[in-house]
């Protein structure tokens, strides 16, 4: 099993290539829970984190927030009473890259 929690994400540049079908399949195995979400044609890396309360998702958000500042890659936060919805892809490729897959694992560690 990959430790993509341990990984650090690398500056992307315009035209570089989104992750293949192969490698996405390969890359889901070591983010349980996280699905492939295609939205106006773009793949984005997608899960649904559930909170006793408000206070307890709004604390996660924060949380995303500050690995998002520390690795420069920003999600899509969805922050609802006692859910929050993360997802990732890389807006520049507009589609999914390795980073993606690091922020999931991240994202993970900050939700145990």
């Amino acid at each position: 099993m990959k430790n993509l929690a341990a990984g650090q994400c690398v500056a992307c540049r315009a035209g570089e290539p989104v992750l293949t079908d192969a490698e996405i399949e390969d890359l889901l195995l070591h983010v349980i829970g996280w699905q492939v979400k295609e939205v106006d044609g773009i793949k984005r890396l997608e899960k649904v984190f559930n909170f006793k309360n408000f206070v307890e998702a709004i604390a996660f958000t924060n949380k995303i927030g500050e690995v998002a500042e520390e690795q420069g890659h920003h999600p899509l936060v969805i922050t609802e009473w006692g859910r929050v919805t993360v997802q990732w892809w890389l807006h520049k490729i507009k589609g999914l890259h390795n980073n993606d897959f690091i922020m999931a694992a991240k994202t993970e560690e900050r939700f145990g």
